[in-house]
Formats: C-alpha cells, structure tokens, sequence
C-alpha cells in the first residue's frame, strides 16, 4: 500500500484519538465548573418565591411572589436606603478600579526598564507576594499597624507624649480611598504579570528598527511597549467592567465594623450588603432578597460586557470575546 495513502487511512483515527484525551484532561475541570458556577443557579428560583425558614422550610411551601422582591430594591422603605448606599459604595469602588486600571500595566513597564537582572526579580517577587496573603492575614497586618494601640500611634506618641490614641480601622473617614490602597498594595504586582507576559511577546525587532532611527527609551515605550499592550489592556480593561458590581466579600466583611457598616457606611457595598440580608448578625436571615440582589448584579454585569463588546466592534472593528 502506497505510504501517503496510509497516512491519510491513519490520520483521521489518529486526531479522534488525540482530541478524546484533550476532552478527558479538560473533563475534572469542566465538572467542577458545572458543579460550582452553573448547579447553583438553580437557586435563583428562590428570589421569586416567598420562602421564609423557620416558618416555611420548603420551596414546595413558599407562595410565588414574583418580581416582589427586586420592587421592594426600589421602593421599600426598610431595604431602599441601605441598597441605594450599598450601591453608591460599589460604584464608586468599581469605578476607582476602572479609572486606575493603567497602573499595573504602568508597573509592568517599569519593571521591564529595570537594568539590574538581580533587582529586577527582587521587585517583582516582593509586589506579586502579597497576592498569596489571604485578607485574614492582611486585616490582622493593618490592626498590627493602625489599630488604637498599634505601631501607628506609638510612633505618634514617640514624637509627640500627648497624642492621643486614634483607632484608624474604627472610624469611616476616607474608607474608599484605605480600600482601595489595600487592594492595589495586594493584587499591583499580581496583575502587572500578564502585562509582563505580554511585552516578552512584543517584536524585539522593532526596539532595534526604532533604535537605529535615533529612538530613546522614552519613545520605545510609548511608540512599541504602550501599543503592544494595548489589545491586553482593553481585554482586562473589560472584565473590569464586567465585575463593575462585585468588589468582593471578604476584604470588606474583614473590615467592617459597627462604626463604618451602618446603613449609611462607606464600606458596605453590595457584596456585604447580600451578606448581611442572608446571614443577618440579628433578626431573620432573608434569602429570598439576596439572591435578588446577586441576581440583578450578574445581569448588570453581563450587559457591560456586551456593551463594552459592542463599542469594540464598533470602534475598533474588533471582538474582544
């Protein structure tokens, strides 16, 4: 038999053979997928009934109610005002990671100027470890130093002996901005690791073209470094957007405390404002409301996403999913 009519005899078994073990290598994962971020949504069934435990213990129980639940969002006098915070919270919070989502993509750079091999590595290991810090370990950190007995106020006290104690995690002055300053010390280094990535993958090529043309450092970042990121920045740039509602839980549940998570605390936002409604620190848990409310947060979410998509297409001619 001819050898290239062989090939062609084996090649087809071969590819079906070879695409089976990719599957079963990708099946774990797509399990686990399944099973923690689609199951779930079965329990969106539960924001349009009126389930209510001890009282009512089963769905079968629970009367429909419908949309009562996302009305009462807008319109409760008891739930309006802590959502209408909880929101202002979130978008301001979803905003500032928005406005300052050029600087890990800045950091990036900066690293990648840095001539010293050795100081290089020290820099980047020392801004991307904090990522594997959990917030647990970060809250105790920032009691350790800003707390009313803490390294803050001794030092305050050594340069001045009658300086009273301030508890800076204790009170809600400039809670946006301290949340924010301690999600970019945590996650700067993390994020400016894909942007890293990225420069290795730029044409070295045209550093040189632009060199012999009499280009300095500056204009080699600007004119090659800054448009070679450009395409990975508008795609975290979207998922940025995309998460415009979800700040998180744990960060502000670490921080809060009766002193900043009133109803008209700054660090409440909708992810802690959820919390609270389903597991409440007095009264009845109402699990009908949060879910409401995680559910109009990923409606919102995947219509930014489309949005954003849309004005890619439009602007630029291209999808960005």
């Amino acid at each position: 038999m001819d050898a290239s009519k062989q090939i062609k005899r084996l090649k087809p078994r071969y590819q079906s053979k070879e695409k089976w073990v990719i599957f079963g290598l990708a099946a774990p994962f797509l399990i686990i997928a399944f099973l923690f971020l689609y199951l779930p949504l079965y329990g969106w069934i539960y924001a349009f009934f009126g389930y209510n435990p001890p009282k009512i213990m089963t769905l079968a129980q629970a009367p429909y109610i419908g949309f009562k639940h996302f009305i009462n969002l807008f319109t409760h006098p008891a739930y309006s005002k802590q959502f209408y915070n909880a929101l202002k919270n979130t978008c301001v919070m979803g905003g500032l990671t928005i406005i300052t989502s050029w600087l890990p993509m800045t950091f990036a750079i900066l690293i990648n100027e840095l001539k010293a091999k050795k100081f290089k590595k020290v820099v980047q290991t020392v801004t991307t470890l904090p990522n594997f810090v959990s917030w647990t370990l970060v809250f105790a950190i920032a009691y350790v130093i800003f707390s009313g007995n803490g390294l803050m106020n001794d030092l305050q006290k050594l340069m001045n002996p009658s300086h009273a104690p301030i508890n800076y995690l204790m009170n809600d002055n400039n809670t946006w901005l301290k949340m924010w300053l301690w999600q970019q010390w945590k996650w700067l280094g993390w994020n400016a690791i894909i942007y890293i990535a990225a420069i290795s993958g730029i044409d070295q090529e045209l550093y040189e073209a632009a060199r012999v043309d009499g280009a300095g450092r500056f204009r080699l970042i600007w004119h090659i470094t800054v448009p070679g990121l450009m395409m990975t920045y508008l795609v975290v740039l979207m998922l940025n957007a995309a998460n415009f509602l979800s700040t998180g839980l744990e960060q502000y549940l670490l921080f809060s405390n009766p002193f900043n998570s009133s109803s008209t605390g700054k660090i409440v936002t909708l992810d802690l404002f959820t919390y609270y409604k389903a597991f409440p620190l007095s009264g009845m848990a109402d699990f009908p409301f949060a879910t409401a409310v995680g559910i109009l947060k990923s409606i919102v979410g995947v219509a930014l996403l489309f949005i954003i998509n849309g004005i890619s297409n439009l602007t630029r001619k291209e999808s960005l999913v």
